[in-house]
């Protein structure tokens, strides 16, 4: 997938959408813009935008249009990811996840998952 960016209010589109696709554009606009005060012009904005990026398709079903993503949750995840990590880590893998790991406190079963990655990443 090309280096596409999406914004904060795109990704609740998007997360609708991979939770419970295909959708009618209605569909949309009646699940995401009261909860965040958007008209459903805004909504249609977005799809729109989305579409030109590359992350949605749609087809034309009567007189509505039903959407569908283009691209997986992961694909998304991981440009996010990587365009994170550049802004704000120059790039630095260990920076970020010493970041994390001094500012959260995490639980026994999550320090175990934390060293069987760890562990697999030394492996390889």
């Amino acid at each position: 997938m090309a280096q596409v960016t999406i914004s904060e209010a795109e990704w609740q589109v998007m997360n609708l959408l991979w939770e419970r696709e295909p959708l009618a554009a209605q569909d949309v606009i009646d699940a995401v813009a009261e909860p965040n005060g958007w008209s459903p012009s805004t909504v249609k904005t977005m799809l729109h935008r989305l579409v030109k990026k590359g992350v949605l398709t749609f087809d034309k079903s009567g007189k509505s249009y039903v959407y569908r993503s283009r691209v997986a949750r992961t694909d998304c995840v991981q440009n996010e990811s990587q365009s994170f990590l550049q802004r704000v880590f120059e790039g630095e893998h260990a920076n970020l996840v010493a970041y994390f790991l001094r500012d959260t406190q995490f639980n026994a079963d999550e320090i175990a998952e934390l060293r069987r990655i760890l562990d697999e990443q030394e492996a390889q």
